[in-house]
């Protein structure tokens, strides 16, 4: 297969961490509670949205990749 993409062991990789980053994130808001005004949207938004993108763009391609 001619495939240029990362490999399996590479997305479960980023899986992993992008998973560890959503439980960091979880922690953090849990001790020092819920970010208000611009920080809400730093630490919520781009925080959840880089993981959650990451996460998902890693999870869709590993469902395509073929069974090795």
């Amino acid at each position: 297969m001619n495939d240029y993409g990362p490999s399996r062991g590479e997305l479960w990789f980023r899986i992993v961490i992008a998973l560890l980053g959503f439980c960091l994130m979880a922690y953090v808001i849990g001790v020092r509670g819920l970010p208000s005004g611009p920080a809400l949207v730093e630490v919520v938004g781009i925080g959840g949205l880089f993981f959650g993108g990451t996460l998902f763009f890693a999870v869709r391609r590993l469902l395509k990749l073929p069974k090795e």
